[in-house]
């Protein structure tokens, strides 16, 4: 069966050789036209391209600013704690348990613990992180657990 398979006829077109010769109907310039962009070799236009109206990258102004001292952090909120079933928490166990990142660019990232989910929040943690928000602090230290920076 399978081994039988062919393909039919015409089906497989050969490949135009340019540029061989004036008899083959695609010699001299084969098939580009007279000179311009298009005809050189590497002659293709970028897609960003607008045909030479000024590009909207160009046209556009520059807005903003990107402050390069911004400390950026791995964030953790406290209703993510909640499901951990231990009384002292690290940065080393929030990796293990994938509660935050630990590869790529993340890997040194200091950890930052929020507030978000404070209203469950009542289990006495001792918390080990880089920083903490004010009201994650207050509520970890009401509920007599301990957020200690590390």
């Amino acid at each position: 069966m399978l081994h039988q398979m062919e393909r039919p006829e015409g089906i497989k077109k050969n490949k135009k050789r340019l540029g061989k010769g004036q008899g083959t109907g695609q010699g001299h310039q084969a098939g580009k036209g007279h000179k311009g962009h298009k005809a050189r070799s590497g002659g293709k236009t970028p897609r960003y391209f607008e045909g030479g109206q000024m590009p909207i990258q160009r046209r556009l102004p520059k807005r903003g600013f990107t402050n390069i001292f911004r400390k950026e952090y791995r964030i953790v909120n406290l209703y993510q704690l909640l499901e951990l079933d231990m009384e002292t928490i690290d940065i080393n166990i929030m990796e293990e348990k994938a509660i935050i990142r630990s590869q790529g660019r993340y890997k040194n990232m200091p950890v930052k613990i929020l507030a978000d989910g404070a209203q469950e929040f009542s289990k006495k943690l001792e918390i080990k992180a880089n920083a903490f928000s004010q009201t994650a602090k207050e509520i970890i230290e009401k509920n007599g657990g301990k957020a200690e920076v590390v």
